[in-house]
């Protein structure tokens, strides 16, 4: 684990029930609070699980694209708050 980036996942109130957020991404909407918790307890732990190398396109924040090699032992840390 690389542990150049983390990642917190948010436990917050959103459309009416609870979300957990990362970054500025919501999750689904869950019915409670504890609900949003374990689901984003979820999501950190799968965070972190090593894989295969792969390889990822995204686009950045200014429109371009970039092609990446993902390290599949390159993983983030995490956390979750809430």
């Amino acid at each position: 684990m690389s542990g150049d980036l983390k990642v917190v996942y948010t436990v917050v109130q959103h459309d009416g029930g609870w979300a957990y957020k990362a970054g500025g991404t919501y999750s689904e909407t869950f019915a409670s609070h504890d609900l949003a918790l374990a689901a984003a307890r979820t999501a950190a732990r799968e965070q972190t699980a090593p894989g295969s190398d792969t390889g990822i396109s995204y686009e950045d924040a200014n429109g371009v694209w970039h092609e990446e090699l993902a390290h599949g032992d390159d993983r983030p840390q995490t956390d979750v708050k809430g």
